[in-house]
């Protein structure tokens, strides 16, 4: 082994705790764990109440079918958005904030953040942060990690813009080309519970195109099966997390 070898190889064991400690939020990532031992990362909240989530928007294409179903249910939801986003269509984060949702951010870009030093992912979420605050004149509060990946770096940047993670404990897999509404309605209600947190995409701007439309299709039915087992179905604000 030639010496410079010898010294990277040192290096990187060196290195290694602290790699780990920056890893070490992502067992949160594995859902049967984070919702058994992280109920409030989980966004496990009151046993009568389901909170409905969106990510990935605003988008012109799609957001708007979202907001006319839910208004008319009278259902409110949070969208979390991406700071990119929404300074493309700052008239549709208006019309969402107007509407009576809640609205977090899930970060400008949609990477992980797992690949982030502390100093990109603060600045990161505190552009996502400062953007959406300027357009509704709030400054939001909730926080979803990209791919739903945590980071020790993501959690610090969190605690100092008074953000709070929130992730989710079922989902519909509606971000593929062979997802349908009948699939998302399955695949949701499988984990569905009083007191979860659902997780939809109302936008395909990281998913398959035209993936939105199978969440769209499924959001009627998911509606009626919790109105089925008597659970109010709302925005996070409302959740008791």
């Amino acid at each position: 082994m030639t010496v410079p070898a010898r010294l990277l190889r040192t290096a990187a064991f060196a290195a290694l705790p602290a790699l780990a400690l920056h890893a070490a939020p992502v067992i949160s990532t594995f859902g049967p764990l984070r919702n058994r031992v992280m109920p409030r990362l989980a966004g496990r909240g009151r046993a009568d109440h389901v909170a409905l989530t969106f990510d990935d928007g605003p988008d012109p294409l799609s957001t708007p079918f979202f907001l006319r179903a839910l208004d008319e249910r009278k259902i409110r939801a949070t969208f979390f958005l991406l700071g990119r986003q929404a300074r493309r269509s700052p008239g549709l984060v208006r019309e969402i904030a107007a509407a009576g949702h809640e609205i977090g951010i899930h970060g400008w870009l949609h990477r992980p953040l797992l690949l982030r030093g502390p100093g990109a992912t603060h600045d990161d979420l505190a552009r996502a942060r400062d953007t959406v605050g300027d357009l509704t004149g709030q400054p939001p509060r909730l926080f979803r990690p990209p791919y739903g990946v945590m980071s020790t770096a993501a959690r610090l940047a969190a605690r100092r813009l008074a953000l709070t993670p929130v992730l989710w404990t079922c989902w519909g897999e509606d971000w593929t080309a062979r997802a349908t509404p009948d699939s998302v309605h399955r695949t949701v209600a499988r984990d569905l519970d009083g007191g979860g947190t659902i997780l939809l995409h109302d936008s395909d701007c990281t998913s398959a195109p035209g993936a939105w439309r199978s969440a769209l299709g499924a959001l009627p039915r998911l509606l009626d099966s919790c109105d089925q087992r008597g659970l109010a179905v709302g925005p996070l604000r409302e959740h008791g997390v």
